[in-house]
């Protein structure tokens, strides 16, 4: 594991978890294989008063953690919430996947963002709508001790 991946995988997981980022979180899902909880660092997106995780680079191996585990996960900003994530069907996911790139403004450039992770100079609905069966969404529910 090289510097870069394991300031991913170790580092950013750990200061997301504690709350101290504005816009990311720590998501914890139980590994398919291993059984042990896989942690991660995620930036959520928000739209019509509700939050979404996007998998940026597509069919990763949390997807297929959140997909086996039947949307049973944690997120972690400063304390621990039990959540429901349901994907989201490909033809709903281009407005949450235009507002993840929106949202970047606090961060970085929208530009910027959307040449990095979608290839696009200012995206449309449209370019998102095409885009959209290449990055898994999913809608965050909070889930309630009982």
């Amino acid at each position: 594991m090289n510097v870069e991946e394991w300031l991913n995988r170790r580092v950013a997981p750990w200061i997301t978890a504690l709350g101290i980022t504005p816009r990311s979180v720590t998501l914890e899902v139980r590994g398919r294989r291993s059984g042990k909880p896989i942690r991660l660092s995620i930036s959520p997106a928000r739209l019509g008063g509700k939050r979404y995780l996007v998998s940026l680079a597509g069919e990763r191996g949390w997807v297929k953690n959140v997909r086996a585990e039947h949307g049973d996960a944690f997120i972690v900003h400063g304390r621990r919430r039990r959540v429901h994530l349901s994907e989201v069907p490909v033809q709903e996911r281009a407005p949450v996947l235009l507002a993840w790139v929106s949202e970047r403004a606090f961060t970085r450039s929208p530009r910027r963002a959307a040449r990095l992770y979608f290839g696009l100079e200012v995206p449309t609905l449209e370019d998102m709508q095409r885009l959209a069966p290449k990055h898994p969404v999913f809608l965050i529910e909070e889930r309630h001790a009982g």
